[in-house]
């Protein structure tokens, strides 16, 4: 039932193929990017080690935070409904955990009650940038919620309600799908400079025009890589950080951090934690 529903979203342009933009990622992924990987998710939970601790990673994309998260000695649970992205978790096991049983890697939605009934409640619940593409997010925050052990933590990275600046980037995230390729390039392109031009215009100055398209960012991610995702990435919806904070504390939890984006079109990120008992 999840592959045919798959299937049939992305025949009509109703969702973006993240999974087929992760597999370009890990042809050429780094050593570096995946310290940077570790250190960002160590710096989010406030350990250094994550030994003793079940991680679960939901819509788990590339597998990157999966494997951080075994490296860091988590017994990890990933998952994602795009079959190229299980797929790319499932890479990155063979690469670096093989027969590992301490690393599942599967295919599953937030959305389907039943598969979510059946995967027990863990210490840390991973779901970056993922609960906002599933054309129910609410539906899927209170979903993901209910997996967090009590004192576990809960890590979302939510994209940030601008307004009339959201509905428009959601118009162009649908005509983006819906568009032959050929017009998708061109998207693609005149997005890509409105996001990045000033700071094109800053690293030529520097002498690193490159860095534009294709450093790294703070989480060991490839800028170019982030750029697709967020131009494709619908379906797309989006909130204020204040509803987030509601909407989680309602069902029991604590929030320890918070970072906003300054009222930018990026992700607010939160970490709560499941209050005991």
């Amino acid at each position: 039932m999840v592959s045919e529903a798959f299937d049939r979203e992305l025949e009509s342009g109703q969702r973006f193929e993240f999974g087929a933009n992760w597999t370009r990622f890990l042809g050429s992924l780094t050593e570096g990017q995946i310290a940077i990987a570790e250190g960002s998710m160590s710096r989010m939970l406030e350990r250094e080690s994550l030994r003793g601790s079940t991680f679960l990673d939901i819509g788990c994309g590339s597998g990157l935070f999966s494997l951080a998260a075994r490296r860091l000695g988590a017994t990890v649970r990933s998952f994602d409904y795009d079959p190229k992205s299980a797929a790319c978790a499932t890479e990155l096991r063979r690469r670096y955990f093989p027969s590992d049983p301490a690393w599942v890697v599967e295919r599953g939605s937030i959305l389907d009650r039943t598969y979510c009934a059946s995967l027990g409640r863990f210490d840390v619940v991973y779901s970056w940038g993922v609960l906002h593409h599933t054309g129910s997010m609410w539906e899927a925050v209170a979903n993901a919620t209910a997996l967090v052990a009590p004192g576990g933590r809960l890590c979302l990275a939510i994209y940030n309600d601008q307004g009339r600046r959201s509905a428009a980037w959601r118009g162009i995230k649908r005509l983006y799908n819906s568009a032959p390729r050929p017009l998708r390039a061109v998207i693609l392109g005149l997005c890509a400079i409105r996001l990045r031009g000033p700071t094109l215009v800053r690293n030529i100055f520097t002498g690193r025009p490159f860095k534009t398209w294709f450093g790294d960012t703070e989480r060991g991610m490839r800028i170019w890589t982030d750029i697709v995702d967020w131009i494709g990435g619908y379906p797309f919806e989006y909130a204020k950080p204040e509803e987030v904070f509601t909407f989680v504390r309602d069902r029991g939890f604590t929030l320890r951090q918070l970072k906003t984006c300054a009222g930018g079109h990026g992700c607010c990120e939160y970490v709560f934690e499941r209050n005991p008992g």
